[in-house]
């Protein structure tokens, strides 16, 4: 079931998607960096996107967050539950909703990448993350 996020209790659960999963797919940046933007992704972030659960079995097990109403400011699936299709219905999902969508994806997460490029998307430019220093995709969808 896909629903949208409602209380603190789920952005608890969320953020813990997110920190696990952030740190793991991003090895090519140190985990302080995460740690650092943990209270900012949480508190200001979450709070002004529409994010959207993928709920089984009673449990959040990933989400995607929509910013300004085309921006997919980010996809999460828990560790244990990746690689099972829920990435693919939520994209399908916000495709659905949303229409024509954009992203960032780190050059690096070559997983990711690869994953937006089988959902549609295409790649219209590199930029340099200046916090980072990484290079990131700009990719889009568009009906």
């Amino acid at each position: 079931m896909i629903r949208k996020i409602n209380g603190v209790e789920e952005i608890n659960k969320v953020m813990k998607i997110w920190l696990d999963t952030t740190v793991a797919a991003h090895c090519f940046i140190e985990k302080e960096y995460w740690l650092e933007h943990y209270d900012s992704i949480k508190n200001s972030y979450l709070p002004n996107s529409e994010t959207f659960l993928y709920i089984e079995e009673n449990h959040i097990v990933g989400f995607i967050s929509i910013v300004n109403k085309n921006n997919i400011g980010g996809l999460f699936i828990d560790i244990e539950f990746q690689r099972k299709g829920i990435g693919r219905k939520l994209i399908e999902y916000v495709q659905e909703q949303y229409g024509d969508l954009s992203l960032a994806v780190y050059k690096d997460n070559e997983k990711a990448v690869q994953f937006y490029k089988n959902s549609g998307f295409k790649t219209m430019s590199e930029q340099l993350n200046e916090e980072t220093s990484k290079v990131e995709y700009i990719m889009k969808w568009v009906r």
